[in-house]
């Protein structure tokens, strides 16, 4: 993935749009079948008047109209450290070397994190569903919500010796993850023949690397594109498509990726030949 093309997103929102981001929310419903759940969102942008922060919203409105109970991690508004440090572990000797894994197994066993991790963790024990908001930035996340993935999902809690086997049940598993992507190019660029490459591909590492591995079950990701120079009323349709996958957030099928312990993959982990697509090669052999 080259780093020389920028995803033009500004991210800006008109504030009139509020009105309609409400009234698509309140609009919202839940199947009879469907019990009330609970779901954590963590957004991630520094403009509070940004798409990204405009969708967060009206996710917020849609669930909760529909029974659920919703907390929300804004990370800018929380002023969220990015960087891992040796404030993530109080306890640790300030004359010894920090090895990262080691000292989030050893906090993390023993309640010791810092408090910002902590009260994180919790949210994500108490959620049933997990809503990642944010703008696609040089293909990725951005810095503020990687570092909350790096500091969050210690070893010891999301992975690692003494918790569920990873990519299946793994630590976190039970629960379903979204990521809710706000993307400046056109759709067509992120298309199969798209210069980008396919959304899907480009999000692998966060869809597989990330909620699959630790047992957060990945739905199919949603994509608002081209929200560059969105206009007013584009905004209602991209909310009434998100609407819709929200209201499927627990009825939707997952992506459906192959379990570490399903008999796919040989002892060094490596996918068994003959397994795939014939000629099927990359990301797309780690689908059923």
């Amino acid at each position: 993935m080259s780093n020389h093309a920028p995803q033009q997103q500004s991210d800006r929102l008109p504030s009139a749009l509020r009105t309609e981001s409400e009234h698509l929310a309140e609009s919202g419903h839940r199947a009879e079948s469907e019990r009330p759940r609970r779901v954590l969102i963590v957004t991630a942008h520094p403009e509070p008047r940004s798409l990204t922060a405009a969708l967060a919203d009206f996710a917020v409105e849609r669930l909760r109209s529909a029974g659920h109970e919703v907390r929300v991690s804004d990370l800018y508004a929380m002023k969220w450290q990015a960087a891992i440090g040796t404030d993530d572990f109080p306890d640790h000797p300030a004359d010894t070397r920090l090895n990262v894994l080691e000292a989030q197994g050893a906090a993390t066993g023993a309640g010791r994190l810092a408090a910002e991790l902590a009260a994180e963790q919790e949210k994500l024990r108490w959620a049933d569903a997990v809503v990642f908001q944010f703008p696609l930035w040089w293909f990725s996340v951005p810095a503020i919500l990687k570092g909350w993935i790096d500091r969050v999902l210690t070893y010891g809690f999301a992975h690692g010796p003494g918790v569920e086997l990873p990519y299946g049940d793994g630590a976190l598993g039970g629960r379903r993850g979204l990521l809710a992507v706000s993307v400046g190019a056109r759709e067509s660029s992120f298309s199969d023949r798209g210069v980008h490459g396919p959304l899907a591909d480009v999000l692998f590492p966060l869809q597989h690397g990330v909620l699959w591995f630790t047992g957060l079950a990945p739905l199919e990701p949603f994509a608002a594109y081209g929200t560059v120079a969105l206009p007013e009323e584009g905004f209602a349709a991209v909310a009434e498509a998100y609407g819709r996958r929200l209201d499927g957030l627990f009825t939707e099928e997952p992506v459906p990726f192959r379990r570490l312990d399903g008999g796919d993959y040989e002892r060094d982990m490596r996918l068994k030949e003959g397994l795939g697509r014939p000629g099927g090669r990359g990301l797309e052999l780690h689908t059923r």
